[in-house]
């Protein structure tokens, strides 16, 4: 996935922990050792008692980068952290190993107490070493230790250590201490053993450079400037913001319920939007307001260049949505338009009314691809899930569901013929020689029941394709390769196993994805030494062809044909040198490779041809797609542009659309909704590209101007950027293909996560996706340089915020009370908060959520106007609907406090 610096500058690490003994194995003391128990082997029963008792306890120390790094791994930087061993029993026995995740990998440990080993991934070992002699009852054992990067949020610290006895005879236990507990009051999870954060210097910034301002409440105080609108000034207030509103005099009432007439189209392409009005008391019947369609008939080109401009964009979305108090009209060139009104209809509601304002809505998207990215491979969510996602894009107008089916981490789709795909590839457990499973990475533990683990059977699939269909999304499949590949490679490694002791030498290399001869040594940028397919081998290409063919027929099946895959391409690492099946391509003047690295390109081009000649337009992430030639690409190519802008982003993402390509803009630093929504510690998320990026900076984006952002937004180190266009600007009258959001899902592991992580910013997204501001910068097309020096206009900011008012109004008070509805988790804002004088002033920053404040007295009171307090002041919002409290933050005080 790319996420390059994501995992490479957090990553996992795998640690092997030690385990409390027998409490039999101590004296009553527990200050004596028995110097025999080390020569006692564990029995199951034994290591279970461990696994209780032990306590772990997982501290950075400091992020800063000192002498002690390794200058030859992880860019030279490295954090110094703790592992705190205790139990309550004491441990005297030698014979365990502790297994655990980390983010990145540890590079050494101090002194020879214990060792810890790097495995795979993020998955690490840790023993008793040569000097171990047991941790008595009540001590505490540290083991400081340095570390890959930095971990600067408590979501870095994996969950679910587990033990072994070290000859790997018994069934491994969870660490009971490392297993993540419910927050009661905010429902939010907790992991026990992660230590606090509250060193800014030390524990909080990457580097002495480093500008971040964290998001206590009084910094969000400062930041907010929203103000509450009341109903009125919401009636008309629809998201995402159509093209054009008249609004006019006077309200419809729908308590009636409504009635189709007209051009009515088929009614499974309008089910869902009816769906979610009848959720809102709107019935569809035959006595109701009525509902009058007309169907246009797209015109010719040169008649619709003389339309205005709100009719020619995207006239296949396009709609128009008129409600009058004689009843309500819509004219639409196709069903998906008229669902659009529908759902129109639906945003212009509050869910405790049926009446809606007179006005007419001329209506039609910006970009053609307006995309969700959901990593299922990572951390698995099941078909309930997704198809509960497809509805919430479609009430926002978002019609692509990227669905990234296959990593390193898990393939999640029956593929027939290949039944490892799914019987190995799909599950993590404890299995080292890796028949029945991958190995565990990111916390999922030993067990082959773990949540992370699960695959989309045929009819499962057929069922997201056909939810998605009826809501008109299009679902564009993702198994990502070459790179990124392990749950591919391992899975056909053991069927290569299995048919070699059958003795079918033909059909196990069939589809076998690694040359034996290959003794190439790299490391991925998620620390894998597997997980790249070679490049090289025909095998690979009947495996990809095989692939590629099944799941043209599952959609054959489901009736929603394939029209787009992604390939993936990307962060390839350096893989397959030493092979010498690619050296034999090297060679090959015919096909003019100079180096390994062209070997990339070498296999996008040809997987990007394979699956054209299927009639399908290939899609891919934007540095595997550099790595090609355009001459030897199809001519529609899909590219996402996910290069952070800090990173010349800019660059790539006009050079690609300069190819006539197709260019989606996945940009981090707006679009990862696997990033903390805010820069604290407390906050889930990986933070590569972003250390906090909220629903107000989602909404700020400007697609169609990348590099204008670095006169308002700073880097990941909060510090000002200048990005220079001057040599890389888009050529005149190219513009980008669509825009898109993305959830990977490292620590991600619940359907309740991944609400909180990308609502409500999904709807921002929306908001982009489907309407330009118009304070959004003009794109120059000579080249322009921006910096924090060519801030927006005045006006243009006054603008910005006033829209941005209003978005946030019509959040809190129209669309997260109906999202309480859908049962969407989504994240509650934490608040600013201003004390002074003993006077308590509180910001929200969607305004209309109820808000809370707790003092000296431990209780809650609500807030709605500055307040006299006394003591400890902490304050909250809740749900739209008061049903879930979101995180508290201390008013006033340190970030200790927090």
């Amino acid at each position: 996935m790319p996420t390059p610096a994501r995992n490479k500058y957090f990553k996992k690490t795998a640690l092997a922990l030690l385990i409390p003994a027998l409490a039999t194995l101590t004296t009553l003391t527990g200050c004596q050792l028995d110097t025999e128990a080390s020569a006692i082997n564990l029995d199951q029963h034994a290591l279970a008692n461990m696994a209780q008792s032990l306590k772990v306890r997982y501290q950075v120390l400091d992020n800063r980068t000192d002498a002690g790094c390794d200058s030859e791994r992880s860019d030279g930087f490295c954090f110094r952290g703790q592992l705190s061993l205790s139990s309550p029993e004491g441990i005297s026995s030698k014979d365990w190993v502790l297994y655990f995740s980390d983010m990145t990998p540890i590079q050494s440990v101090e002194g020879n107490e214990f060792t810890i080993t790097h495995l795979n991934g993020d998955l690490h070992q840790l023993k008793p070493g040569k000097d171990f002699q047991g941790i008595t009852a009540g001590e505490t054992v540290n083991i400081q230790f340095r570390g890959s990067y930095w971990h600067l949020s408590k979501t870095d610290i994996m969950p679910n250590y587990y033990l072994l006895d070290a000859a790997e005879q018994l069934k491994p236990e969870i660490v009971r201490s490392t297993i993540p507990v419910t927050d009661a009051d905010t429902g939010l999870e907790i992991l026990p053993h992660a230590g606090d954060f509250t060193d800014l210097d030390k524990q909080l910034k990457r580097t002495p450079e480093d500008q971040t301002s964290l998001a206590t409440s009084s910094a969000l105080f400062e930041q907010t400037d929203s103000t509450l609108l009341d109903r009125q000034q919401l009636a008309s207030a629809i998201i995402p913001t159509p093209k054009q509103v008249n609004i006019g005099s006077g309200e419809l009432s729908l308590d009636q319920g409504i009635s189709l007439q007209g051009d009515v189209p088929g009614m499974a392409s309008l089910r869902p939007a009816l769906d979610e009005l009848q959720r809102y008391g709107i019935s569809h019947n035959n006595v109701g307001v009525p509902i009058t369609f007309k169907q246009l008939t797209p015109l010719a080109d040169t008649e619709s260049a003389a339309l205005n401009a709100d009719q020619t964009a995207n006239t296949q979305e396009w709609y128009r949505l008129e409600v009058k108090d004689s009843g309500i009209r819509i004219e639409m060139y196709n069903a998906t338009g008229a669902a659009y009104a529908l759902r129109t209809l639906a945003s212009l509601m509050f869910v405790d009314s049926t009446r809606i304002p007179l006005l007419t809505v001329t209506d039609s998207p910006r970009y053609a691809f307006r995309g969700m990215h959901l990593d299922v491979s990572r951390n698995f969510r099941d078909k309930h899930y997704v198809i509960k996602l497809l509805e919430q894009m479609s009430r926002y107008k978002l019609n692509r569901l990227h669905l990234h089916l296959g990593d390193d981490e898990g393939w999640r789709v029956a593929i027939r013929g290949l039944p490892e795909l799914t019987d190995i590839g799909s599950r993590r457990c404890h299995d080292p020689a890796e028949n029945h499973c991958l190995m565990p990475q990111l916390g999922s533990g030993p067990a082959v029941d773990n949540p992370a683990n699960g695959h989309y059977s045929r009819a499962d699939y057929i069922e997201i394709l056909q939810a998605a269909q009826a809501r008109h999304i299009e679902v564009i499949p993702s198994f990502d390769m070459p790179g990124h590949s392990r749950a591919a490679v391992v899975s056909m490694e053991a069927r290569y196993r299995r048919l070699i002791a059958e003795e079918k030498y033909a059909e196990a290399n069939q589809y076998r994805l690694l040359d034996p001869q290959d003794t190439t040594q790299y490391e991925s940028i998620q620390f894998y030494h597997d997980n790249t397919l070679n490049v090289c081998l025909d095998s690979s290409y009947r495996f990809v062809n095989k692939v590629i063919n099944e799941v043209i027929n599952l959609h054959r099946d489901a009736g929603v044909p394939l029209t787009r895959y992604h390939i993936g391409a990307d962060e390839t690492a350096g893989a397959w040198i030493a092979s010498p099946a690619c050296q034999a391509l090297l060679n090959d003047d015919e096909l003019n490779l100079n180096t390994a690295h062209d070997l990339t390109g070498y296999f996008v081009e040809k997987v990007a041809n394979l699956v054209a000649n299927k009639g399908i337009v290939p899609a891919g992430w934007n540095d595997g797609m550099s790595a090609t030639r355009v001459h030897n690409m199809p001519a529609a190519v899909q590219s996402n542009a996910w290069t952070p802008l800090f990173w010349d982003g800019h660059k790539s993402a006009h050079e690609q659309a300069n190819r006539q390509w197709q260019v989606v803009i996945s940009t981090p630093d707006a679009t990862y909704f696997d990033f903390p929504h805010a820069a604290d510690p407390l906050e889930r998320g990986y933070y590569w590209a972003s250390r906090g990026t909220s629903t107000e900076k989602v909404f700020q984006f400007m697609p169609d101007n990348l590099p204008a952002h670095a006169a308002s937004w700073t880097d990941r180190q909060g510090r000002p950027m200048t990005l220079d266009d001057g040599d890389s600007h888009l050529n005149p009258k190219v513009k980008f293909y669509g825009l898109q959001g993305h959830l990977w899902t490292e620590v991600t592991r619940t359907d309740e996560q991944a609400d909180y992580m990308m609502f409500p910013r999904l709807t921002a997204l929306a908001e982009r996706a489907w309407h330009q501001a118009d304070w959004e910068v003009d794109y120059n097309h000579q080249g322009q340089t921006y910096s924090s020096r060519d801030p927006l206009s005045d006006g243009d900011q006054r603008l910005r915020q006033q829209q941005w008012n209003r978005f946030a109004n019509t959040l809190a008070q129209k669309e997260l009370p109906k999202l309480d509805q859908y049962n969407v988790h989504y994240r509650i804002p934490t608040v600013g908060a201003k004390l002074s004088n003993g006077v308590l002033e509180i910001k929200a920053p969607l305004p209309g959520l109820p808000l809370e404040y707790q003092d000296g007295d431990s209780n809650w009171h609500p807030y709605s106007a500055p307040v006299n307090v006394s003591g400890k002041v902490h304050v909250r919002a809740q749900s739209a609907n008061g049903q879930r409290n979101g995180r508290a933050l201390a008013a006033g005080s340190s970030l200790k406090d927090n």
